[in-house]
């Protein structure tokens, strides 16, 4: 009879993490098969075969590894009722077989899909499909389901759930569109078939806002730079980076927190977004020198600009958890801000950046220049910033009509 243990790989990952693997032992030989999960060393209990309480999501992970180890055992254990001695090679095709024949249920799918790219390092990805899950499981009670059965008429039910637990279009849209990739990802898989997905009669496009105004005039931007930040002294982090942003051509906030003082040479920022890879070489304005300056003085000992990674060596978990972190306490302080300024509109992160499109169009400058200076792959995402503008400007020459 072969042995089944979970074990974690002692060679690490070139993010410095160690692999997780399913360990099949007979005869003396041992066949692994990774289970395209890692943490660090400190988060798994070897004497347990368990994650820690410190690994994300631990009971869902240990959850899975213990259905996982109880799937390989019964391969050897169907084999050896049926009399048959099936060498770690059988074991190995079987395994992956009994994955393909059991057509994975859709929550069970749903994990497989996170436990893919926390296993690819795309932390906030996974943060964003497992509480997608952890809502839908919470609209079926706990219970799970095949993808035949998730249908355009349970999507609605499950739309009127999230409507009544105080979602807003853009939050249900955000869970919608995990479930859809979750469908799609089973298709290609081989869990489902075609003519069960639906999201071909079920349109998550009808949740598109026609009036989202995002953006403040340059008046409401010099308030923020202008308030006395003394006064206000736990603010200053987020009217800087709010301010940074403004004048870097709306960098979005992941980018901020990463940027070193290394990226800074003759006057200019050199940089590349994560989002689009596409790189940056930024004058340095004066407010934003004004901001280097600050941090320049107030050096939190590390080469990052900002104080929000708090040392060099983070995992890729940490620094998304430290992220998420900073990121709330901001958007919650912006609202603080915008009350201090007179500020009407919603203030939160994103604002920066379309409030720095809209007002180039403002002044002049033309849509390429806009779209060329936000690093934007095409002019149809420029003019989605601008939307609310352009609607304003027609407004404007309607009036026209009357005189």
């Amino acid at each position: 009879m072969a042995s089944i243990k979970i074990i974690q790989r002692s060679k690490p990952l070139t993010d410095g993490s160690y692999p997780i693997f399913l360990r099949a032992t007979k005869d003396r030989k041992s066949k692994f098969i990774s289970l395209n999960l890692s943490s660090e060393l400190s988060q798994w209990n070897t004497a347990k075969s368990e994650f820690r309480k410190n690994y994300p999501n631990y009971q869902q992970f240990n959850s899975t590894l213990t259905d996982i180890k109880t799937r390989a055992e019964k391969i050897f254990t169907d084999a050896l009722a049926e009399g048959d001695d099936i060498s770690l090679n059988e074991f190995y095709d079987r395994f992956f077989e009994y994955k393909l024949d059991k057509k994975l249920t859709f929550l069970e799918a749903f994990q497989e899909y996170i436990n893919e790219l926390q296993s690819s390092n795309r932390i906030g990805n996974a943060r964003y499909f497992n509480d997608s899950k952890r809502s839908f499981s919470k609209f079926l009670n706990g219970s799970d389901m095949s993808f035949k059965e998730v249908t355009p008429k349970l999507l609605k039910k499950y739309e009127v759930w999230l409507r009544g637990n105080g979602n807003s279009d853009s939050g249900i849209a955000a869970k919608m569109r995990a479930i859809r990739a979750v469908f799609n990802d089973g298709i290609k898989k081989n869990y489902t078939k075609q003519d069960s997905y639906p999201f071909s009669v079920y349109k998550i496009s009808k949740f598109k806002k026609t009036n989202n105004k995002r953006a403040i005039p340059s008046e409401a931007v010099k308030k923020i730079v202008n308030l006395d930040i003394d006064k206000y002294p736990h603010l200053v982090n987020s009217r800087n980076y709010f301010v940074f942003s403004y004048y870097t051509r709306g960098m979005n906030f992941y980018d901020m927190m990463m940027l070193k003082w290394s990226n800074i040479k003759d006057d200019k920022i050199h940089y590349v977004r994560k989002k689009t890879k596409t790189a940056f070489t930024i004058q340095i304005l004066e407010p934003v020198q004004e901001i280097l300056d600050y941090y320049k003085l107030h050096n939190n000992l590390t080469s990052y600009i900002f104080p929000i990674l708090l040392n060099e060596d983070m995992t890729p978990n940490q620094i998304e958890n430290r992220k998420a972190k900073t990121l709330r306490r901001y958007n919650k302080q912006l609202k603080e801000i915008a009350k201090l300024c007179g500020i009407n509109e919603q203030l939160t992160s994103y604002v920066a950046r379309h409030s720095f499109a809209t007002n180039l169009k403002q002044k002049g400058v033309s849509t390429d220049i806009i779209s060329e200076a936000m690093g934007h792959q095409n002019l149809a995402i420029t003019q989605t910033y601008l939307k609310e503008l352009e609607n304003s400007v027609i407004d404007e020459a309607m009036k026209e009509l009357l005189n």
